[in-house]
């Protein structure tokens, strides 16, 4: 692997890693008081978006560093990129400002990382 996809994938598995851990980790009312858990999710929903960043992050990581399944790898960094593509749709379909260019950035980052595990 090169330098430059375990610089990226680092900074892709950290975002996803701490948006997820959030999620997880975090109280109902901290949740929704940071506007991070809408009213109309429940927080099992949100507990289980939380799980598959915090997947993703770590198949980002693991797969390669191990040598077992390498090809997981690839598979985390599109998982990854089709979460934030529904998140991103999910909230302008429900008039929901998505907040900032966060979104986009993690998006671009997931995609980032495929590409340096496809073309590399």
């Amino acid at each position: 692997m090169t330098i430059a996809y375990w610089i990226v994938a680092g900074i892709a598995a950290a975002a996803f890693l701490f948006a997820g851990g959030s999620k997880l980790l975090q109280s109902e009312d901290k949740l929704r008081e940071s506007g991070v858990l809408p009213e109309r999710r429940t927080l099992g929903a949100e507990r289980g978006i939380g799980a598959v960043e915090v997947t993703g992050a770590l198949g980002l990581i693991l797969p390669p560093v191990t040598g077992i399944a390498p090809v997981l790898a690839p598979v985390a960094a599109v998982g990854l990129a089709v979460t934030m593509v529904l998140a991103i749709v999910n909230h302008r379909r429900h008039g929901e400002p998505v907040v900032g260019p966060l979104p986009f950035l993690a998006l671009a980052l997931a995609a980032a990382v495929l590409g340096f595990l496809v073309w590399a």
